[in-house]
């Protein structure tokens, strides 16, 4: 099967021309692989039993874990890279005090090795829309999801955002700034991890 995909629109950068459009690949994901079918996948190509490959597997995620959070990378040969990244849970300056009580993981990041990318082999994809013809999300679109999304929920984070709307982070970044400066919406949470409400007037706060 190949890979499907969607052309999306660029964020307009400050030195690209008016009537400019440059585009980027979207992929879609063909479903999900879980454990299960790992552990069996992995028990054909081996003489280790399905209960041996789970343990296996529920060593590596323990030893990997202790050896991250170490701030050690950890290398598995022929699948890649395994690094910690950390963040701030708050603005931070030289006079913040007890810095260090501001620290927090942010994500574990993989970089992965020649021999993983080698395992696609000849790449295969698929274009969902089959032409370039595509439809960027409109403001007042976006107001009509926003007022759907808050007759069921009570807040709004980035990553909901970019799901409803369908974007990538900086586009969907450049409209959560257009939308509190336009006062309808206000970051009640932190400002490492914004949390957003609508004000009063918008998004059914009435």
């Amino acid at each position: 099967m190949a890979i499907l995909f969607d052309w999306y629109e660029d964020p307009k950068p400050s030195d690209k021309k008016e009537n400019e459009k440059t585009l980027h690949p979207r992929i879609k994901l063909n479903g999900s692989t879980g454990t299960d079918v790992l552990r069996r996948r992995i028990q054909q190509r081996c003489s280790l039993s399905e209960t041996d490959v789970s343990a296996v597997l529920d060593a590596l995620s323990h030893i990997m874990g202790e050896e991250l959070a170490e701030g050690r990378q950890v290398h598995l040969d022929g699948i890649g890279y395994f690094y910690p990244c950390l963040t701030s849970t708050e603005r931070v300056t030289a006079e913040t005090k007890r810095k260090i009580t501001k620290v927090k993981l942010k994500a574990i990041k993989f970089r992965a090795d020649q021999t993983l990318k080698n395992e696609f082999g000849v790449l295969k994809v698929q274009c969902l829309k089959g032409s370039l013809e595509f439809k960027r999300i409109s403001n007042e679109e976006i107001d009509l999801r926003l007022t759907n999304y808050f007759k069921t929920h009570q807040f709004l984070r980035r990553t909901d955002f970019q799901s409803l709307c369908g974007m990538v982070r900086s586009t969907a970044m450049r409209h959560l700034r257009r939308l509190r400066d336009d006062k309808k919406l206000e970051n009640v949470g932190g400002l490492m991890q914004p949390i957003y409400v609508p004000t009063k007037g918008y998004y059914g706060n009435n």
